[in-house]
């Protein structure tokens, strides 16, 4: 049996190559008699970044830029291409990992920092930019990136706003005049994990802001911030930021980028997967295993677990999840995909124990796997 070992980061807990390593392990202290091939994957989340450089041998460079919160830290983005194309994690710079409990507010966190490291990876004659957009604790509709990057944020009266959700509500107009111009020659790439249009029941302030420590009056306000933004910008440009497929992901920053700075927006795993060899992994490959903190509904809308096993399934290779929280596990639609779906955490942990024990739950759930598989029971399609 040769295994594919491909998960996503656990949220809060494990990055991918953690998890792979747990995985791996587990599956070796089984007793099965198989070969296992470890591919940690991103789709545009925590780590992908940095599996994106790795896997292509490129290079990363340490420097400082502004959190979410407006203070400055030590960061990092990478090289890849001979130093052509510059890699861009969200997440490290603008990610909710870097909040407290009690810091997030996603009503004044901004995205500038990302902005700074794209300045920064045009100072460095990078020729595309490559930016994961997972994992952010902002839902300011990449204003902040945009500001770094030039724009000026006015009100009614010409006075200059600090873009911020709670201040957008006073938008009235978008200065452009003074865009760094090295963008325009530079291609500009969004990874993006989520499908979401930026308003709405289903828009960034709606599903993400309650993540991101927002609370109910602060989704209202997030939410008219967004429409307020979205307003202006189709006044400007005559572009409608809520027909963005992806638009909502990291608080409205793919449609800000896409319809300001003509940045083309991707399924963040399709790109992964597409760049990294993995259909050539695929290929040896009898049985798939993947997983992510969570597999549920949204899951399929462009999550990594699912972009692994949809390309699984196409060649009719079994996929086992595994995941910590598995909301919708006797969902049909997730059946079309994961042949086993099961819960690494044990019954009676609750989730912040489950957290700090992610690493020997998945280790143990893959331990159980393998012990399944060495029986010689097959893989049926068991929901657990």
């Amino acid at each position: 049996m040769n295994i594919l070992i491909a998960p996503n980061a656990f949220k809060n807990s494990l990055s991918a190559e953690d998890a792979a390593e747990a995985i791996c392990r587990g599956i070796s202290q089984s007793g099965l008699q198989c070969s296992i091939q470890s591919f940690p994957v991103g789709d545009g989340g925590d780590g992908t970044a940095s599996l994106l450089i790795k896997k292509a041998n490129g290079v990363f460079k340490i420097t400082r830029a502004r959190d979410p919160m407006g203070r400055i830290i030590d960061t990092s983005f990478g090289f890849i291409d001979d130093g052509n194309t510059a890699v861009i994690e969200m997440a490290n710079i603008s990610g909710l990992r870097l909040l407290g409990n009690r810091e997030r507010d996603p009503v004044h966190a901004s995205s500038y920092g990302t902005g700074e490291l794209v300045r920064e990876a045009l100072n460095e004659g990078a020729r595309k930019i490559v930016v994961g957009i997972g994992g952010t604790a902002t839902v300011d509709g990449g204003c902040g990136i945009l500001h770094a990057l030039g724009c000026r944020f006015l009100d009614d009266t010409k006075k200059e706003l600090i873009p911020i959700p709670k201040n957008l509500l006073r938008l009235d107009s978008i200065d452009e005049s003074k865009v760094d111009k090295r963008i325009w020659n530079t291609e500009l790439l969004v990874l993006c994990d989520v499908d979401n249009f930026l308003l709405g029941e289903k828009g960034a302030a709606a599903i993400f802001g309650p993540q991101k420590g927002a609370s109910e009056k602060d989704v209202i306000l997030l939410e008219n911030a967004l429409r307020k933004l979205a307003g202006v910008a189709f006044r400007q440009t005559g572009k409608d930021m809520n027909a963005i497929r992806h638009g909502g992901a990291a608080g409205g920053t793919a449609a800000a980028l896409n319809i300001f700075l003509n940045a083309r927006l991707v399924q963040g795993i399709e790109y992964f997967l597409d760049n990294t060899g993995f259909d050539e992994a695929l290929q040896s490959a009898n049985l798939l295993i993947t997983g992510e903190g969570s597999i549920d509904l949204q899951t399929l809308e462009g999550k990594a677990p699912f972009g692994v096993a949809r390309r699984a399934k196409k060649k009719n290779i079994p996929v086992i999840g595994l995941a910590g929280i598995i909301p919708d596990a006797t969902n049909t639609r997730l059946q079309d995909y994961f042949d086993i779906i099961m819960s690494i955490n044990p019954p009676q942990e609750d989730i912040q124990s489950s957290i700090r024990h992610a690493a020997a739950n998945l280790r143990n759930a893959a331990h159980q796997i393998g012990k399944l598989l060495a029986s010689g029971k097959p893989i049926g399609k068991i929901i657990t």
